[in-house]
C-alpha cells in the first residue's frame, strides 16, 4: 500500500527548469513542503522520491493527516 501512495503521489509531480541556472526543480502540488532540485531531471526525481517518502514517515511519527492521493488513503490507526 505505502509503495502505491507514492508512486501515485509521484505521478502528480511537475517539473520545470530553472532558467537562472538551469537545473531542474519538482514538488508535489499536494504535498506542501515537498520539492527537489538537482542537475538533472532524473536526479530531481530521485530525490524527490526520497524527500516525499521522509516527509510521509515524518507526518505518520507525529500522527499528522496525510493527502488522498487516487483514492488511496494512508491513516494511521490505534491498536488495542
Amino acid at each position: 500500500m505505502l509503495t502505491k501512495y507514492i508512486q501515485a503521489a509521484m505521478h502528480k509531480a511537475k517539473y520545470k527548469i530553472l532558467s537562472d541556472n538551469d537545473t531542474f526543480y519538482g514538488e508535489i502540488p499536494e504535498f506542501q513542503g515537498v520539492w527537489a532540485n538537482a542537475d538533472t531531471l532524473e536526479a530531481c526525481r530521485e530525490e524527490l522520491a526520497e524527500v516525499l517518502e521522509e516527509w510521509i514517515l515524518l507526518r505518520v511519527s507525529r500522527n499528522l493527516p496525510l493527502p488522498v492521493v487516487d483514492a488511496m488513503e494512508l491513516s494511521i490507526k490505534e491498536v488495542a
